[in-house]
């Protein structure tokens, strides 16, 4: 599973992103922190909240700062629920904040909703979500009435800032040259009109593609084991709830570079 889930493309070579031939840049005078997948690690997500404020104290210049969380903050970690609950009570939320929609948290919102996703959700890591609630999954009964037990014993524990919180996610935010989301973005698609389906579940073709989107793009949901720097794209999804690494990018001006967590701490869920 985590082979097939990593990303390895060892012909692509890192490259400086570019747009029309130049550095993209933000605003002048700001700074943005875009925080990749979660996946339940409230630890390491604490642990980059920490080196962000430690960043911000070491600026030599006031800085306006943004703080961009891409998705998938639910699944495969233990501590979904207290996510939600430190998203919601974050010691970081004095800064203006931005947090998108990812593929998981769509299902997690889809399931309480009684769409037909329970098997791929539990299959992709929905059973620690589940647990984070105190819910269990009767293995008695069969597999429909299964699942309808579980939704309703989460239903029955899932709180109403929790749900308010999923129903504010963001499907993409658009800052100075970059455009960050969850997946990617679909190739020759304007990014203005670009289908929620592909901003939180594309692979490809928009990992391969060479060509320009117009912005840099700056996504998570496809793991690798360290942060991908193309032309056209920025990935900082580090398979954190397995590898120990939750990746900040920091953009200021025409420059980039990259916060992280460094150790392995609490297993994860395999799913």
């Amino acid at each position: 599973m985590l082979r097939r889930l990593f990303q390895r493309r060892a012909a692509e070579a890192p490259a400086r992103p570019e747009i029309a031939g130049r550095p993209p840049v933000v605003p002048a005078g700001t700074r943005l922190y875009a925080i990749g997948d979660v996946h339940g690690r409230l630890d390491l997500l604490q642990q980059i909240e920490a080196l962000i404020e430690e960043d911000l104290a070491a600026a030599r210049r006031p800085v306006h700062a943004v703080l961009v969380l891409l998705g998938d903050y639910v699944d495969r970690g233990f501590d979904s629920r207290r996510v939600l609950d430190h998203l919601i009570a974050s010691p970081l939320r004095w800064l203006p904040r931005v947090l998108l929609l990812g593929n998981h948290d769509l299902w997690l919102r889809e399931f309480l909703a009684g769409a037909p996703v329970g098997e791929s959700w539990l299959e992709f890591g929905g059973n620690a979500t589940l647990a984070s609630y105190g819910v269990g999954l009767d293995r008695t009964l069969p597999e429909p009435e299964r699942l309808a037990a579980a939704r309703a014993a989460l239903l029955d524990r899932f709180p109403e800032a929790h749900r308010r919180l999923l129903d504010s996610l963001a499907p993409a935010f658009s800052f100075g040259d970059y455009f960050l989301c969850h997946a990617g973005v679909r190739p020759g698609v304007p990014l203005e009109a670009q289908s929620e389906a592909d901003l939180l579940w594309i692979r490809e073709p928009f990992l391969s593609y060479p060509g320009d989107f117009g912005k840099i793009v700056v996504h998570g949901h496809t793991p690798s084991e360290e942060p991908i720097v193309r032309r056209n794209r920025i990935g900082i999804d580090t398979g954190a709830c397995w590898t120990g690494r939750l990746t900040c990018l920091v953009l200021e001006g025409d420059e980039h570079r990259f916060l992280a967590t460094g150790g392995p701490g609490p297993a994860a869920a395999s799913d």
